[in-house]
């Protein structure tokens, strides 16, 4: 697909997340080291975790509220929200008032997920079943473009200049409502008032309706146990390597802990970055099943390894396993879980879909507290359970049924 061809709503969100992603992975994921510098493993663990619960039921909120608010105005207030809290955390990281920081960052979590699935729906209005999978091909990789930028400049910046990289953050998110106020075209959804618990039986049967559809919810709770292996590289593994990792000298550089894990994510996202278009024409000459398959099983491979592994030369190789198999099954996934959503409820269902970047969260941060007592081969045994276990979810959702409807027909 070519850039002329890309629908208007999808260009916008696509140059706006790049720049935003970009300097929010110099942060974010050494964001736990942050809370563990501060307070204690045990005590960031179970904050992170919170956050992940309050992440989940404001995410649903938000589906409702994108399937009956305009979705522009909701994406520009809760835009503008989130930077006026990057630009909290920064002032409080300046006056090193952490408690601060921690409240504005649980107020972040709440702005952040309010909009989200308001996103989400405009970009699958926005697409076609014919061209959904090729525009989710290209954010795809300008998500992992940014992601090298981001985490390069994190790399090499956060421990001697935190304070820049935050106040660039909050340079960019304090545009992003600029942006969408200015670009996006206005939603025709209209709000319809009613009484307050009239709203709360209408968000309860809105989400019913999602539950009940068992392939849909399958293949939700699917791609939470996938993403919680990737996720956990910037929880347990940030930590395990920053605590375990060696320093190893590489010419004149010096590479820790921290850095292992930057070079791990730019290795990451470069592979991505060249080789996302001939993976995808590769994918193409076979069926999505088999695509799926073998990527979550290279993933799975991959994941478990680095889970565990101090070794340079080892975490770099399985890295670009784990890439490999990202490529092959991320792009379909995203595609088929967009296709089985419903035209009238995609707010709703989009909110339902994010509920496996909160439950992937919720996953991968409970290891720092996992990992204060299980050994790093332990860690990876338990990673490697719960690849597999989405891997079986997320087919059974897509495939299974199909299966059972075909032998139906047969008898």
């Amino acid at each position: 697909m070519k850039w002329k061809e890309i629908p208007k709503p999808i260009k916008v969100r696509l140059v706006t997340s790049f720049f935003n992603r970009t300097v929010s992975f110099a942060i974010m994921p050494f964001m736990a080291l942050l809370f563990v510098d501060a307070f204690n493993k045990v005590i960031a663990g179970l904050f992170l975790i919170s956050t992940v619960f309050l992440s989940f039921f404001i995410g649903l909120i938000g589906g409702y509220l994108a399937d009956r608010f305009p979705r522009k105005r909701l994406l520009v207030l809760s835009t503008t929200a989130t930077g006026l809290m990057f630009l909290t955390m920064t002032i409080s990281l300046a006056v090193n008032q952490m408690v601060a920081f921690t409240i504005a960052y649980a107020i972040f979590t709440v702005t952040s997920n309010i909009g989200r699935p308001a996103m989400g729906a405009i970009i699958i209005d926005a697409t076609t079943p014919d061209n959904r999978r090729a525009v989710y091909a290209i954010d795809y990789w300008l998500i992992n473009l940014s992601i090298a930028l981001g985490t390069a400049l994190g790399g090499w910046l956060y421990v001697s200049n935190r304070l820049f990289l935050f106040s660039l953050l909050t340079c960019t998110s304090l545009l992003l409502p600029v942006a969408y106020h200015f670009l996006l075209d206005e939603s025709k959804h209209v709000w319809r008032k009613q009484p307050f618990r009239s709203v709360l039986t209408d968000i309860t049967n809105s989400y019913r309706i999602a539950w009940r559809d068992r392939p849909f919810v399958k293949v939700v709770l699917g791609s939470m146990c996938i993403l919680a292996a990737e996720f956990s590289m910037g929880s347990y593994v940030a930590v395990r390597l920053a605590d375990e990792f060696k320093t190893v000298e590489v010419g004149s550089l010096l590479v820790n802990g921290v850095r292992m894990v930057s070079l791990i994510n730019i290795e990451n996202t470069i592979l991505v970055v060249c080789l996302t278009f001939f993976i995808q024409r590769l994918a193409n000459r076979f069926s999505s099943r088999k695509t799926l398959i073998a990527g979550l099983a290279l993933y799975l491979i991959g994941y478990m390894t680095v889970t565990s592994a101090n070794s340079m030369t080892v975490l770099l190789t399985f890295i670009f396993i784990a890439t490999i198999g990202e490529l092959l099954y991320s792009p379909t996934l995203n595609a088929e879980k967009a296709n089985m959503m419903p035209e009238d409820k995609r707010g709703a269902y989009s909110a339902f879909a994010g509920t496996s970047h909160a439950g992937a969260d919720l996953i991968s941060r409970s290891t720092i507290i996992l990992g204060a007592v299980l050994a790093p081969f332990m860690m990876s045994v338990y990673i490697g359970l719960i690849v597999f276990l989405g891997l079986v979810l997320a087919y059974s959702g897509l495939y299974m049924k199909e299966v059972v409807e075909t032998k139906r027909n047969v008898s």
